[in-house]
């Protein structure tokens, strides 16, 4: 029984300890400007939208390749 109360109360004092280290750090994190999010944000926005683009591109000149190939076999048999 008391060892039982011993791993609970050295449980709890991990878990205090362990919220305290984690105030300490998150003291010394450098957080991002409102200007420094708002750039990422709309360079990842940007991104985005070129690489599907890029994408549907790519899909659309497939899409046509194969049914040009597909048409020339099929109908030549």
């Amino acid at each position: 029984m008391a060892d039982e109360i011993t791993i609970q109360n050295g449980a709890w004092q991990r878990l205090r300890d362990y919220y305290q280290e984690v105030r300490v750090e998150m003291k010394r994190v450098a957080w991002p400007s409102k200007q420094e999010v708002y750039g990422t944000t709309i360079m990842v926005l940007i991104t985005t939208f070129a690489f599907a683009f890029f994408f549907w591109l790519c899909d659309q000149t497939f899409s046509y390749a194969v049914s040009k190939a597909l048409g020339y076999f099929l109908h030549r048999a």
